[in-house]
């Protein structure tokens, strides 16, 4: 919240809020939210456009909760887009209808209609986030997630002083939509990001940025936790701050074992907790974010910035800038997720399953589709194990729970049909690649490890897989081709970092266990929006249990209809 008038905004208002909250008696276990869905202009980089705001804001309100509550959001459609949205990390138990990913747990909200998100947080705290799930709207609708833990439960690290959301997006001159449409006639990508943001805000790298910094004032001192998001739609970032070192301390609302970096990796969906010092000369410092890319394609590659700001210190002194690893740092970012494990304590065990009873192993690819109207006669698609998915027009958790056949097959492949060197060189034919709705079916409560593999159809590249539903554990990870003999006797089965969304390194794979012991619909995709709206999706089926409390509840009255 910088003020209009310069760079520095206090954290008074959020620290009011976050005490108010804090505050709450122990009983105060119902927390509602209304979300307005809204068309507002709003102005960046010396451009105004309309943009889908909630409530009139950019980023959208955080929502705050403890372990243990009930939220329920109701959300009021007033724009022109359906809309739907995902509370991304939330394990939504035997809920899916409260997911919110369209045409896969819920039809969208329609424009004038309302629908309540309603759930209850179990056995989950830390930093998540929350997001439109439907066409490229997460470009301006979402906001974050913080869920503190139970009354009298200390954080597993030394207690900050004051807390800050740090919220890093993607900001597009013109109108996403239309830019998103265009590409799709074409058959090419759509235009890049014009600039990236930190709570909505450029920074002062970009022209008109006077207002738009975000900046946060810090005393000596004093130790702050930075709750950090990537709600950046096509980008992993780096993130750090001139002469600070961060603490991680958590990913995806789990506690991981503490080390110290200057700069930290995090992929669009993940988020990052930190502990930062504010123990370096009073100054002005730059945090500043910007795209890791180690395959040969374009990106945005401009810093955002906002200011690490010393009390005191005036808006005249110029901040430095942080060394951030190189756009290709490939050995950074191999490096730095090595050193994420799990917190594995006795009150936050890592319960990793030891047997599997279900081995899958996906590729990732791209491929072209035959298009007589586009510029080079073809359209690029994305696909797991050759199938590129194609969204049904009805919810596939209410075609599941009512049986309404014709609407997906349960024969999605546990491997690819054919293997190749998935690595080796560019392979640029056509592999014939399928289409269609096709699902996993998982047996409730087996455990499940799931191979991620890049392949170089058209190119090697990076991919963020989100899980719904679920955290998995992250056992192994390599480059090159995974081997089923040699490569498993790597895994880390003992701290392996928890999370709900993971990269996929470019040229590697990953490997990741889970136990499927939450019935329904969920669904899993690359969370590059440009590669999930080509077909790089699936879902899985976790079928009900025997017992009376695992099997998917009844849809709610006010679940959307299609």
């Amino acid at each position: 919240m910088a003020t209009d008038g310069g760079f520095v905004s206090k954290t008074t208002l959020f620290l009011v809020g976050f005490i108010a909250f804090i505050t709450f008696p122990a009983e105060a276990d119902v927390r509602k939210y209304q979300f307005d869905i809204q068309v507002r202009n709003v102005s960046r980089l010396c451009h105004a456009k309309p943009i889908v705001t909630v409530n009139g804001r950019f980023p959208g309100p955080t929502l705050y909760a403890r372990e243990g509550d009930r939220v329920i959001i109701n959300v009021t459609n007033h724009a022109k887009y359906n809309m739907s949205i995902h509370w991304h990390g939330l394990k939504q138990y035997r809920n899916g209808w409260a997911d919110g990913p369209a045409y896969i747990t819920q039809c969208p909200i329609q424009t004038g209609n309302s629908y309540a998100y309603d759930f209850n947080v179990t056995g989950q705290r830390g930093t998540l986030w929350w997001h439109a799930h439907i066409l490229w709207l997460r470009a301006t609708v979402y906001g974050a997630i913080v869920i503190m833990p139970k009354p009298g439960t200390p954080f597993p690290f030394p207690k900050p002083n004051m807390e800050q959301i740090v919220v890093l997006g993607e900001w597009w001159h013109k109108d996403v939509e239309e830019i998103v449409k265009q590409g799709t006639n074409m058959g090419l990508p759509p235009n890049m990001s014009d600039a990236h943001t930190i709570n909505g805000k450029p920074g002062p790298l970009f022209p008109c940025s006077e207002k738009h910094t975000f900046a946060m004032e810090v005393e000596s001192g004093k130790t702050y936790l930075l709750r950090i998001v990537n709600a950046a739609l096509n980008d992993e970032l780096f993130f750090a701050i001139a002469g600070h070192n961060m603490t991680v301390v958590e990913v995806d609302a789990v506690y991981t074992k503490p080390f110290v970096t200057q700069a930290i990796l995090i992929a669009p969906g993940q988020t990052t907790n930190v502990l930062v010092r504010a123990d370096r000369s009073p100054g002005r410092y730059f945090m500043a974010a910007r795209p890791f890319m180690d395959a040969p394609l374009p990106v945005d590659n401009k810093t955002a910035t906002g200011i690490f700001q010393y009390k005191g210190i005036p808006n005249t002194v110029l901040p430095t800038l942080p060394q951030l690893p190189a756009p290709n740092d490939t050995d950074f970012a191999l490096s730095y997720n090595k050193n994420l494990k799990s917190l594995n304590s006795a009150n936050f065990p890592a319960n990793v399953p030891l047997k599997v009873d279900r081995k899958l192993f996906y590729t990732v690819g791209f491929g072209k589709d035959p298009c007589p109207t586009c510029v080079n006669g073809t359209r690029i698609l994305a696909s797991l194990n050759n199938i590129s998915f194609v969204m049904p027009e009805i919810g596939l958790l209410q075609a599941h729970y009512f049986n309404t056949t014709g609407v997906f097959r349960t024969d999605f492949p546990d491997k690819p049909p054919k293997p190749f060197n998935y690595t080796g060189a560019p392979l640029t034919a056509n592999l014939g690649t399928a289409h269609g709705t096709r699902l996993s079916k998982i047996a409730f409560n087996s455990t499940v490890e799931l191979v991620l593999q890049d392949t170089n159809l058209l190119t090697v590249e990076s991919h963020p897989f989100h899980l719904h539903g679920y955290n998995f554990f992250v056992v192994g990870t390599g480059i090159g081709n995974f081997d089923p003999v040699k490569d498993p006797a790597k895994y880390n089965l003992v701290d392996p970092v928890e999370r709900n969304t993971v990269g996929v390194p470019t040229g590697g794979w990953t490997a990741i266990r889970f136990r499927a012991d939450n019935p329904g619909v969920w669904f899993m995709h690359c969370h590059l929006e440009l590669h999930t709206g080509w077909g790089l999706k699936m879902a899985f089926v976790v079928e009900d249990g025997k017992g009376a409390d695992q099997s998917i509840l009844p849809p709610p009255k006010d679940l959307p209809p299609c």
